[in-house]
């Protein structure tokens, strides 16, 4: 059985002046227009494509590749705006539809908001909600202090940023623990700090504990190595100074070129750090 949204692997069926069929079983034969078609593909052949519905509820094949594909997460671009809802660029040739009963306000034409991409079960169409919320698990998560998840960043609020955990949880990453910019869309790694009772995720872009200092220790070496050596930056230091040259805060520097000094590794100076 296919699946409206997502990558089939179907068998060719014939080929006709404007394309090829392919065989979706129940759902009949799938036209891929001509300018999908892989150079070659000829009938018996089995490819992978995307399905999708057009405007006339036709089910399409097509070799490009959408920015997401259904029950999953992105920020995507508003390209126009009707009666009807707005209308995002996901990167195929059809775009894709926000009802404005999906939408938290109302959305802005050339503006990119974070969408969840569904299936319509009346009218089998795919879709996206700005709802984000309702499409997020309520289970317990499945995870443990420093565990390396893929995140979403959804948005920023007043003490830090809202991120969406392996297409599935919701989780934050604190203001004062982040120190590179990040914006509305970026896809980081980031690493499990807590998980409170409540079940919501407390993220770090760094592991804790001996494990973020490792990292971070080596990190700061391979800067003093880029710069022959030697950093004019010591734990006196300004905080400013040290999150514009290691992007860290300088609790973690100071405990980071400890780690360095005790395995001899630095020599810490008036002026600076160099290597041993």
């Amino acid at each position: 059985m296919i699946e409206i949204g997502n990558y089939n692997k179907l068998r060719v069926v014939k080929e006709v002046d404007f394309g090829i069929y392919l065989d979706g079983g129940e759902a009949g034969e799938i036209l891929m227009p001509s300018k999908y078609v892989p150079k070659g593909t000829k009938p018996d052949d089995e490819i992978e494509v995307f399905i999708y519905s057009d405007s006339e509820d036709r089910l399409i094949a097509t070799t490009e590749t959408p920015l997401a594909k259904v029950n999953e997460f992105a920020c995507l671009k508003v390209k126009a705006v009707n009666k009807f809802g707005a209308f995002l660029d996901w990167g195929i040739l059809k775009d894709l539809l926000v009802p404005f009963r999906e939408q938290k306000a109302d959305m802005v034409e050339g503006f990119s908001y974070i969408v969840y991409i569904y299936s319509d079960e009346q009218t089998n169409r795919l879709a996206a909600s700005a709802k984000v919320n309702k499409y997020l698990s309520n289970e317990a998560p499945p995870y443990v202090e420093n565990d390396e998840v893929n995140i979403l960043i959804e948005n920023k609020t007043d003490i830090g940023f809202k991120a969406i955990i392996e297409n599935e949880f919701g989780g934050l990453l604190y203001q004062n623990e982040v120190f590179k910019d990040i914006e509305k869309g970026d896809r980081l790694k980031a690493f499990v700090k807590k998980i409170r009772e409540d079940g919501k995720i407390d993220l770090a872009l760094q592991k804790s504990g001996y494990e973020q200092i490792d990292g971070i220790s080596k990190n700061i070496l391979q800067i003093i190595k880029d710069n022959n050596g030697f950093v004019g930056v010591t734990d006196k230091s300004s905080p400013e100074l040290i999150k514009a040259l290691f992007n860290i805060s300088k609790k973690s520097f100071k405990k980071a070129i400890g780690t360095l000094y005790r395995q001899r590794i630095i020599i810490i100076e008036d002026d600076g750090i160099s290597i041993s």
